[in-house]
């Protein structure tokens, strides 16, 4: 039997876009001077976003609102990955920490995908009872 979740740190979606929040701020310091005030601040915004969304939607009473909170965290993902992929293309940061991100962005995204899905199906399960 699953232990029932009580806090949202218990939750995978949160725990690995809160680890990744952490490398990006690791991430910007090897970006150039000359982006400390355009991707730098957009990076931190967006994948600090991530986690808070999932954390706030976890607070909410209804299944619905958790589904958009997490639907808006899933945009802040992609947000984040966007910028780590102009930053790759741009030749900003090292190819190999941009590889390495967007490779864990993308594991993640496929954990709250999942964890949208079990929402959605809570949702169900709770209006036909």
């Amino acid at each position: 039997m699953q232990e029932k979740i009580v806090d949202f740190t218990q939750l995978e979606a949160w725990r690995l876009t809160h680890q990744i929040m952490l490398e990006v701020y690791e991430f910007v310091k090897l970006l150039p001077a000359d982006e400390k005030y355009n991707r730098v601040p957009q990076l931190r915004r967006c994948s600090s976003s991530t986690p808070a969304n999932i954390a706030e939607g976890f607070g909410r009473f209804h299944y619905q609102e958790n589904i958009q909170f997490c639907r808006q965290a899933r945009g802040s993902l992609e947000e984040t990955r966007n910028h780590i992929i102009a930053a790759r293309d741009l030749h900003q940061a090292p190819l190999e920490a941009c590889e390495q991100l967007i490779a864990q962005y993308l594991a993640a995204r496929k954990v709250l995908n999942g964890y949208i899905h079990y929402l959605l199906e809570r949702r169900k399960d709770s209006t036909t009872q």
